[in-house]
């Protein structure tokens, strides 16, 4: 496997920040989400997916969619019973395809069920009225891979840990999967509902906003059947808003000693994170298919490179912690570190001035220009040909539901 050198990277100016987001432009363009997994993915083998450029050191401190067509009645005088029966049921799928009330069941006949092992999911209401007149609640599960959908709608007089406990126990008895290890979810408000039904049976709640397949899924949701339902309702503000709460100081076990802002080739973003099995590194990856990633090996994908003398441990406790984002706030001369559900962190502090600011602002729009997508790096030394731990991550809006 050939190394990547970590090296060193040119400062980049405010005044060549417009020619690194015209050469970007395509990759944010590429940016989108896949949706011809939903309710018929294509299978696909689970890959998790090193060239440093970077800037300046500075020391921790504390403080496709496809067009659906009906079948039409078809005359066929010698059709026999089976045959018959199956058109009707062909039907019956599609019209479930098209009807926005319908509730999905879904799971990928070519997958194995004992496979599925973490579970995504969102309960939580709908900007939909039922014939009450009161907002409907729906439960949202999926897999990482949207090899497993199911979709279930409830009044919102039964939200309660019992319902949740039943519809899980129904999802494994009607799909013929066992009951997962790990449920994800990103509401907080949800926590003590979800916690209550998940400790009932077994499975360990995890609060984390890296539920992006399922975020992704709720978007195209909005767009393809919540605005279509019949009592949809239009301009309705969601129920359960996402934190984003003041960010807390830095645990002391958290801290690096040196950190500096990066750019590694897409090409080698791909490679490192493939690491994370072969070489059984800490950290985590995304599923670069769903998300409909399209970027070519040459661009630069801007990430944070952290080093200590005690890379292992930091990582060790990095990896318990669900990292999904890193945020550098221009005004506070300061990098938020966003964990959890709506955990913030001041990851790390530099001194303002107007080098330090531009280096900043720089690595945000290289951010931006690449749809969200950067890294965090966990190294012994910034000079380093390896790392210790290697998160990739994505910035997404919160969904609109």
């Amino acid at each position: 496997m050939p190394k990547y050198k970590w090296k060193r990277l040119h400062f980049i100016h405010l005044s060549t920040i417009s020619s690194l987001l015209l050469e970007n432009l395509a990759v944010m363009a590429a940016l989108r989400f896949n949706p011809s997994r939903i309710r018929h993915p294509l299978l696909q083998t689970h890959k998790p997916i090193s060239n440093f450029t970077s800037l300046t050191e500075f020391p921790f401190q504390s403080l496709a969619k496809f067009p659906k067509t009906k079948l039409k009645s078809v005359h066929s005088p010698s059709c026999s019973i089976s045959e018959a029966s199956s058109i009707s049921s062909t039907l019956e799928a599609e019209e479930d395809d098209d009807d926005p009330t319908a509730e999905l069941v879904y799971l990928d006949p070519e997958i194995d069920p004992q496979s599925i092992s973490e579970w995504e999911i969102d309960f939580c209401s709908r900007p939909i009225l039922d014939i009450r007149g009161k907002k409907l609640w729906e439960l949202v599960v999926c897999d990482d891979s949207l090899s497993l959908q199911y979709t279930k709608y409830f009044p919102n007089n039964v939200i309660n840990s019992i319902t949740l406990k039943d519809a899980l126990v129904s999802i494994c008895d009607d799909l013929g999967v066992p009951l997962p290890d790990k449920i994800r979810f990103f509401r907080s408000q949800m926590q003590t509902i979800i916690t209550r039904a998940c400790n009932e049976l077994g499975i360990k709640p995890v609060p984390s906003k890296r539920c992006l397949s399922l975020v992704l899924w709720l978007e195209d949701r909005y767009e393809t059947v919540y605005t279509r339902h019949p009592g949809f309702q239009k301009g309705a503000k969601p129920l359960l808003a996402l934190d984003n709460p003041f960010p807390m100081e830095l645990p002391e076990n958290l801290y690096g000693e040196k950190w500096a802002f990066v750019q590694l080739p897409f090409s080698a973003v791909r490679e490192e994170v493939s690491n994370l099995e072969t070489r059984l590194v800490f950290g985590a990856s995304l599923d670069l298919d769903l998300l409909g990633i399209e970027i070519e090996d040459k661009a630069l994908i801007p990430g944070l490179a952290v080093a200590t003398s005690r890379a292992k441990p930091l990582a060790a406790w990095m990896n318990g912690l669900e990292v999904c984002s890193i945020e550098a706030d221009v005004a506070r001369a300061s990098l938020i570190l966003s964990v959890g559900i709506s955990t913030r962190y001041i990851y790390a502090t530099y001194k303002k001035n107007p080098v330090s600011t531009s280096e900043a602002e720089a690595w945000e729009a290289a951010k931006k220009a690449c749809g969200g997508l950067h890294f965090l790096a966990i190294q012994n030394d910034l000079n380093s040909d390896d790392c210790v731990g290697f998160w990739l991550l994505l910035d997404l809006p919160p969904p609109p539901v």
